[in-house]
């Protein structure tokens, strides 16, 4: 059988999915397994692997980590746009900023603003968060520190992230007027980040299942969209912990819109479809 044709036993795909559960908390079912076959034949074709087995045992022998890397670099799925569900933007400039600046005012001094997007993929999130902020302090922004952290998992994504490069086609999505003052004709039909963006975005390679997390203070507003639909309820249930840890009081937790979190839990209260507020 020709190596570009692999097929995956069980044995061996619980093999990976442990392996990718344990150190990254993703949950890979079994119809994931045509995902993993799919993911990995061409990393099996690039090393020369004559099975998964093969691969597996090269990944866990290798003590420098970098296999562990590409494996979840091939496993994870990086979909994203600017402006992607708009809710989370619209609450931002009716709801949030305008507490912000009225808090600022009555306590007469201007405050950090913190933002950590979770999970930001090739840097679209983080982006339309720093343009926004931009915006809206143009005008007033003195005394004003923003800072917006960008973590993810993926070493490649976050890469084309840092470059912040993007098609005509990738920011159909951006207003025109955002496109005009935050963007710059790279050429072959290429626009990067205006420099004064990517000053606002800071990116990080970070895994979520980490106990604790590299931060000094806390955040008003956490990003974590289309993520813990990765993950099953007693990895969710921890990460839910850990955002509340480094949230502010009364800070936001937006998630994906086909995610929730139940009524029930101790740690965030619903305030309307994916936004939630700390306990």
């Amino acid at each position: 059988m020709a190596i570009g044709q692999q097929q995956l036993s069980m044995e061996e795909f619980n093999l990976i999915r442990k392996l990718v559960y344990d150190r990254f908390g993703i949950h890979l079912n079994e119809q994931k397994k045509s995902l993993v076959v799919e993911r990995l034949q061409k990393t099996l074709r690039t090393g020369q692997f004559d099975s998964f087995r093969a691969y597996y045992d090269y990944v866990v022998s290798d003590r420098s980590g970098r296999a562990l890397l590409e494996l979840v670099d091939r496993i994870s799925t990086n979909h994203t746009h600017f402006f992607r569900e708009k809710d989370h933007f619209v609450f931002m400039q009716t709801t949030w900023l305008p507490a912000m600046k009225k808090a600022a005012q009555t306590a007469g001094k201007k405050k950090d603003i913190r933002i950590w997007s979770a999970g930001c993929s090739s840097g679209e999130e983080p982006y339309t968060i720093a343009m926004l902020l931009a915006d809206q302090f143009e005008l007033d922004g003195a005394g004003w520190d923003i800072g917006i952290l960008a973590t993810d998992i993926s070493t490649s994504v976050l890469e084309k992230a840092q470059a912040g490069m993007y098609s005509d086609t990738q920011l159909e999505q951006v207003p025109d007027v955002y496109k005009r003052k935050y963007f710059r004709p790279a050429g072959n039909g290429l626009f990067s980040v205006a420099p004064a963006i990517k000053d606002l975005v800071m990116f990080r390679r970070l895994n979520l299942m980490n106990a604790e997390y590299p931060f000094k203070g806390q955040f008003q507003i956490i990003f974590c969209r289309n993520v813990m639909i990765y993950f099953d309820e007693p990895v969710r249930e921890g990460l839910l912990a850990r955002y509340h840890r480094y949230l502010e009081p009364n800070g936001y937790l937006f998630i994906g819109h086909s995610e929730s979190i139940g009524r029930d839990n101790k740690y965030f209260r619903f305030i309307r479809p994916a936004i939630y507020q700390k306990i």
